[in-house]
């Protein structure tokens, strides 16, 4: 995908709008939101606002993905604990605000050393490889400024997710309302797209349309499909929240297995220092929802009864 983005120049807008039209097909099929019993307009008008929140989350998560590529763009999804430290804000103790502060400067301290390459061979400090390539790093160095988009995405989808979270109080009537706000981000990206395409074809008069492509099926059944399923199981069955320290240590783990085997450029102690700071970070943000998660699961083992009382949980 990210190859496809970079190197055949495809349009970001109407790229998003082609994954999620299946995707949202899929959905309606599997879960036939309208079926089953009625859900209220206190369910619907959030999760159809909440499309427009999704849309926006895919078109800047799919710009960073081309500027940045997928290693930044993925770790950048973990900005979401940032709503931890507002949660603390709003609703913690005071004395708990300085440490939430502190777990945001580490998060910003990673992506700032994420944004400079640490993560690459090529510019890791901690990199024992040859420098290769001098003429032209200055174009491929990559700044903070970059890194703002990617950024902006994970907190969307974070936002996203909380308020999913908070519409649907179980997991069947989640997995209903998130094809009904799939369905509503298909149809925000609509007119957008074709003014994309208008856009595009006057501008490029060899431009083709290759949607049925092995990048397109990829991206909507694993982007987008499957990794909803799997997140819900993770985080019903497992108590895997995303944003959290277990979460990014998985993502972490898996991103060094992908790197190694596709022989990128690939600095395995830088990553793991940018980790380690963002995990640190991520810790410290998210420290009071897992306390009250704690405290709640000692008393009923639920936890939408507290909605009212604990903080945001990204």
């Amino acid at each position: 995908m990210y190859h496809y983005l970079s190197e055949q120049g495809a349009r970001v807008l109407f790229f998003v709008f082609s994954i999620l039209l299946p995707s949202s097909i899929l959905f309606l099929v599997l879960q036939k939101p309208w079926k089953g019993r009625p859900l209220s307009s206190q369910q619907v008008v959030p999760s159809l606002i909440n499309g427009a929140i999704t849309a926006l989350y895919f078109i800047l998560w799919t710009n960073g993905l081309k500027s940045c590529g997928p290693l930044r763009a993925i770790m950048a999804e973990y900005a979401g604990a940032i709503l931890g430290v507002l949660s603390a804000v709003l609703y913690g103790r005071r004395g708990n605000i300085w440490k939430k502060v502190g777990g945001l400067f580490a998060m910003l301290a990673s992506f700032y050393f994420l944004s400079l390459g640490w993560a690459t061979a090529t510019y890791s400090p901690f990199s024992f490889k040859d420098s290769v390539n001098i003429v032209g790093r200055e174009e491929e160095m990559l700044g903070m400024k970059q890194m703002v988009v990617p950024i902006v995405a994970g907190i969307l989808s974070a936002l996203r997710r909380v308020i999913a979270r908070r519409v649907s109080l179980k997991n069947q009537l989640k997995r209903r309302l998130h094809a009904l706000t799939i369905t509503s981000a298909t149809c925000f990206l609509f007119p957008l797209a074709i003014w994309d395409m208008i856009l595009g074809s006057n501008s490029d008069s060899s431009m083709t349309l290759d949607f049925p492509s092995l990048t397109y099926l990829t991206a909507v059944l694993f982007g987008v499909v499957l990794i909803f399923y799997i997140d819900c199981i993770a985080e019903e069955r497992l108590h895997f929240v995303f944003s959290s320290p277990r979460h990014l240590m998985v993502a972490a783990g898996s991103i060094i297995v992908m790197e190694i085997v596709y022989k990128k450029d690939f600095s395995l102690l830088g990553f793991l220092i940018c980790s380690i700071i963002l995990g640190f970070g991520i810790f410290e943000a998210t420290s009071l929802e897992r306390i009250g998660k704690d405290l709640q699961r000692a008393n009923d083992g639920t936890f939408e009864n507290q909605n009212n009382f604990l903080p945001v949980q990204t």
